[in-house]
């Protein structure tokens, strides 16, 4: 053997003793994670609400406008913004020296006529005492019958008279008609007021029974809540899918419920411009809303069951939306992607149209972290449940 070929045998050997010493020494491969623990929600069919949002406007038949039935130069104001009264509280005194002197011309019309019927009275007396002792015929009697008659009718009329003046004197005190809390008072001293101003609005309250005293001396200005009247704007087309007496919900700027009633008015005609279909309901305004208040509003068209999966279950790729199902595989309990098809969204979760069935669990927790078939330790979180919301109309 050549020096060469030994060395080239040597290196060789050298080469496969090193690599045998390498494999002997390579390191086992990794072990499986542990499984994971997640939460899941077990599907379920719940009541899915068909509903829509809107603006609606707040109306009371209860508020009054004040308006004066005399008019004049506003002599003295009783009353404050804001002040709650009850019915027949003097709001403000109108100048009454124009009526004042006119029911003293009609007491002393009154008066004259008073006289004049005594003196026809006595007239008539003595007419008839000549009469029986043959000194007077019996036109004279008939005369002074007519003209005791005439002085009655007169008189009459002069009390009357009074009365009138006196309800025109008493409408110079502009009062409450109703009991509530008064708006803004629009007058001020010296105004001159005429039938057709406005001096305040009355909105009636509900205010509980040991609020203090009052202005004008009332106590409690209504023991029972007021009616509000709530006027939405629904689409054309919702419309026709509403149910008579549907309910309407008053929300407050978080959604919670402040009021709940049933629609008792929906508009034969939509609006032509907005085709826009008016509805209405009425409920006892026990949270303190106000007239001519703007408030969101929701209608619930229909009510069903169906299954409903948490939106933050919901992973897409792609824009194709899918979910982790727990399921068993060889022994072990893993998660699988499964695609779904999702319908509307309410508050917290979307309806399921397909993919998933009653009794899936879902994977609702440590979604970023999971792959398919990862081994897991599911934890049930608990019931889906929410209300639908119907998606609101273009433009609104």
């Amino acid at each position: 053997m050549t020096t060469n070929t030994r060395d080239r045998v040597l290196i060789t050997a050298a080469v496969l003793v090193v690599l045998a010493t390498a494999c002997a020494k390579a390191p086992p491969p990794p072990k499986a994670p542990p499984p994971r623990d997640i939460e899941v929600v077990t599907l379920a069919p719940s009541e899915v609400r068909d509903t829509g949002e809107y603006l609606g406007m707040l109306l009371s038949r209860q508020s009054v406008t004040v308006v004066p039935q005399v008019g004049g130069y506003v002599r003295r104001i009783h009353v404050q913004p804001g002040a709650l009264v009850k019915a027949g509280t003097p709001i403000v005194d109108i100048d009454a020296r124009q009526e004042t002197a006119a029911l003293a011309s009609a007491q002393a019309d009154a008066s004259a006529a008073q006289a004049r019927l005594e003196l026809a009275k006595s007239k008539l007396m003595r007419v008839e005492v000549a009469q029986r002792e043959g000194l007077a015929a019996a036109q004279e009697v008939d005369q002074a019958r007519a003209d005791v008659s005439a002085a009655e009718a007169g008189l009459s009329a002069a009390s009357a008279g009074i009365a009138q003046r006196e309800v025109q004197l008493d409408l110079t005190t502009v009062r409450a008609p109703v009991a509530g809390t008064l708006g803004e008072v629009a007058v001020r001293l010296g105004d001159s007021v005429t039938p057709s101003t406005q001096i305040t609005t009355i909105a009636p309250t509900h205010e509980p029974a040991t609020r203090a005293p009052t202005q004008g001396g009332a106590g409690d200005a209504g023991g029972t809540a007021p009616t509000l009247e709530v006027t939405a704007a629904i689409p054309a087309e919702r419309a026709r899918t509403l149910e008579p007496g549907a309910p309407l919900e008053v929300l407050d700027a978080k959604g919670v419920v402040l009021a709940r009633a049933p629609i008792f008015y929906s508009a034969p005609h939509a609006d032509p411009r907005t085709q826009l279909v008016g509805v209405k309901a009425a409920f006892a305004n026990t949270v303190g809303l106000r007239p001519s208040e703007l408030v969101r509003v929701r209608i619930v068209y229909g009510v069903a069951e169906a299954l409903q999966v948490p939106s933050i279950a919901v992973l897409r790729q792609s824009g194709r939306p899918f979910v982790f199902v727990v399921a068993q595989k060889a022994g072990a309990t893993v998660v699988e992607r499964k695609p779904v098809q999702l319908g509307r969204l309410g508050e917290d979760a979307y309806v399921v149209e397909g993919g998933l069935a009653a009794g899936d669990r879902v994977a609702v927790s440590a979604l970023q972290m999971l792959k398919e078939g990862a081994a897991v330790v599911p934890r049930e979180r608990g019931d889906v449940s929410s209300s639908v919301v119907s998606p609101p109309p273009p433009g609104r």
